[in-house]
C-alpha cells in the first residue's frame, strides 16, 4: 500500500484523537521530570540530606525510568500497548500523591521509583503506539507532538514551581492545607495522572499488537477505522507477513539472527537505537531540565530569576518542536539530527567560554558570578542550546525509536533501547552535582560539549533515514 492511499483513507480525526490520548503520558513523563527542578530546596530540608544524598534523590526516579523502560517493551509485547499505558497511568497517580505527602525519606524515595517506572514506560511507549496508528508520510509530525507535550510538562512544571514559590514566599513555607509549598510541586500532578488514566479506556489497542496475537478481526476493525476498509485489507496482510511465522515477539529478537552481523550478539539496529538513545543523554539536556534551578544559582542567579529562566528555556523548547513537526517528514530526522549535533556544540563550547570566565563567590567557594555580559551570554546560549536539542536530539530520537525496528522486534528493541537510554540519563543526572561542586561548571560542560561533537559523526556514520518508509519496510 503506498502512502498516498494511506493518506487519502485516513481517518485523521481517529488518530488526532488518538495522539492526544497517547500524548498525555509524555505531559506526565515532563511534568515528573521537571517538578524535582523546584523542588530540592524542600527535599534537602525535609530528609536532611547532603549534596550526594540530594543527587541520589532526584536521580532515584531514573532507576525507576530504567525499569519501567526495560519492561514496558517486553510487557507491551504480551499484554498490549494500552493495557501498559493503562498501568503506568496508575503508577502515575499514586507516585505524585505519595511523594507530595511523604515525610520519610525512604517513603519518598520509593514513591519517586515507582514514579519513575510510569515515566520509563510512558517515554518508549507512547511514540511506539503513535508509530503504529499513524500514516508513513505523517508519522514524524505525530510522534513529535510527543516531545511538545513533554516539554509542555516541563513548563507546566517550571511554572507551577514559580507561583508556588512566589505564593509562599520560598518553596519550603507553607503554602495551603499546611502543606509546604515544594510538596504541592509533586500534587499537581494527580489531575492530569487521572484524565490520563480515564482516557485510555477511549482509544483502540495497536493493530500491530493485535496482529501478533492473531486477533486478526480487531486489528481489521481498528485498520478500517484509521484508514478506510479497502487499505485497511491490504495493511493488514502486509503486518502479518511482517511477523515471524515460527513464534510470536520475544526478547531474543534482539539477537543476531543466525549467519547475520552484529556486534557482541545482537542485531546492529539495535546497537544503532542503544546509541541514538544513550547520546541523546550525554549531551546534559537534563542538567538543565533537572538542575536548571541549581545550575542557575550556581551561577550567580537568585531562586526566582533562576526559576524564570526555567519557564523561559521550556516555552522556547516548545517553539522549537513546532520547527520540528514543519521539518520531519520533509527534510528527514538524520538532517534534523546532525543540524542539532552542531548547534548544541556550538553552543556548549559558548556555555563553556562564559563560565570559565567567571570569578569565585568569596561567600562560597562552589558557586561562582557571572559578570551582566556573562550571565547574558550563558543564558542565551543556554537557550539556543536548548533550542537546537528540541528541534533535533529530543523529538528524532523518540521517533526513531518507534519507528526504526522491524515489528517482529520493536517492543523487545524499545525494552532494550529504553534500559540504556534511562541509564544514562540516571548517571547524568546522578553526577551533575558532583561534578560541578568538585570540577566546576567549566569542565563539566566541557564533556556534554565533546559528547555532542562525538554524536554529529556517529550519526554521519550509522543513521539510515527512515522519513515516509512504512513500518514494514523497516529492516534489522
Amino acid at each position: 500500500m503506498n502512502d498516498s492511499d494511506a493518506v487519502e483513507k485516513a481517518n485523521f480525526g481517529f488518530i488526532a484523537s488518538i495522539v492526544a490520548v497517547a500524548t498525555i503520558g509524555g505531559l506526565l513523563f515532563g511534568y515528573d521530570s521537571g517538578a524535582v527542578n523546584g523542588t530540592q530546596a524542600g527535599l534537602t530540608a525535609a530528609f536532611n540530606l547532603d549534596d550526594n544524598s540530594l543527587g541520589f534523590t532526584v536521580g532515584s526516579l531514573l532507576i525507576g525510568c530504567v525499569v519501567g523502560a526495560s519492561l514496558a517493551g517486553i510487557l507491551a509485547d504480551a499484554a498490549g500497548r494500552r493495557n501498559v499505558m493503562r498501568l503506568a497511568a496508575l503508577l502515575f497517580l499514586g507516585g505524585a500523591i505519595v511523594q507530595g505527602l511523604a515525610h520519610d525519606h525512604s517513603i519518598f524515595v520509593i514513591a519517586r521509583l515507582i514514579g519513575g517506572m510510569a515515566v520509563g514506560a510512558a517515554s518508549v511507549l507512547s511514540p511506539a503506539y503513535i508509530s503504529e496508528v499513524a500514516p508513513a508520510n505523517i508519522r514524524g509530525r505525530m510522534t513529535t507532538v510527543q516531545q511538545i507535550m513533554i516539554i509542555t510538562g516541563l513548563t507546566a512544571a517550571f511554572i507551577v514551581n514559580y507561583f508556588l514559590t512566589a505564593a509562599a514566599g520560598v518553596s519550603t513555607n507553607i503554602f495551603w492545607a499546611g502543606i509546604e509549598a515544594w510538596r504541592w510541586m509533586y500534587l499537581m500532578q494527580a489531575l492530569p495522572a487521572a484524565v490520563f488514566l480515564v482516557a485510555l479506556f477511549f482509544i483502540p489497542e495497536s493493530p500491530r499488537f493485535l496482529v501478533s496475537k492473531g486477533r486478526t478481526e480487531q486489528a481489521s476493525t481498528v485498520l478500517t477505522n484509521l484508514f478506510g476498509a479497502k487499505a485497511a485489507a491490504i495493511k493488514l496482510e502486509e503486518i502479518r507477513n511482517s511477523f515471524a511465522v515460527d513464534h510470536r515477539p520475544r526478547l531474543s529478537d534482539v539477537l543476531t539472527p543466525q549467519g547475520g552481523r552484529g556486534f557482541l550478539g545482537m542485531r546492529s539496529i539495535v546497537w544503532v537505537g542503544i546509541m541514538l538513545a544513550v547520546f541523546q543523554q550525554l549531551v546534559g539536556i537534563n542538567v538543565i531540565f533537572y538542575y536548571g534551578s541549581t545550575l542557575w544559582q550556581l551561577a550567580g542567579f537568585t531562586e526566582q530569576d533562576s526559576l524564570m529562566i526555567n519557564i523561559v528555556s521550556g516555552a522556547v523548547s516548545i517553539g522549537a518542536c513546532f520547527l520540528t513537526i514543519l521539518l520531519i517528514d520533509r527534510i528527514g530526522r538524520k538532517p534534523l539530527l546532525l543540524i542539532g549535533s552542531a548547534g548544541m556544540a556550538t553552543t556548549l563550547f559558548v556555555m563553556v567560554y562564559a563560565f570559565s570566565h567567571a570569578t569565585i563567590d568569596p561567600a562560597d567557594a562552589h558557586k561562582i558570578v557571572l559578570s551582566r555580559d556573562l550571565g547574558m551570554i550563558a543564558v542565551v546560549a543556554a537557550n539556543l542550546y536548548v533550542i537546537f536539542f528540541n528541534v533535533s536530539w529530543g523529538p528524532v530520537m523518540w521517533v526513531m525509536l518507534g519507528e526504526m525496528f522491524p515489528n517482529q522486534i520493536r517492543g523487545s528493541a524499545l525494552a532494550v533501547a529504553g534500559f540504556f537510554q534511562w541509564g544514562a540519563n540516571y548517571v547524568i543526572a546522578q553526577s551533575f552535582p558532583w561534578m560541578a561542586k568538585n570540577l566546576g561548571l567549566a569542565t563539566s560542560y566541557t564533556f556534554y560539549g565533546v559528547c555532542a561533537v562525538i554524536s554529529f559523526f556517529l550519526v554521519q556514520r550509522f543513521i539510515v533515514e527512515t522519513r515516509g518508509k512504512e513500518l514494514e519496510a523497516m529492516q534489522g
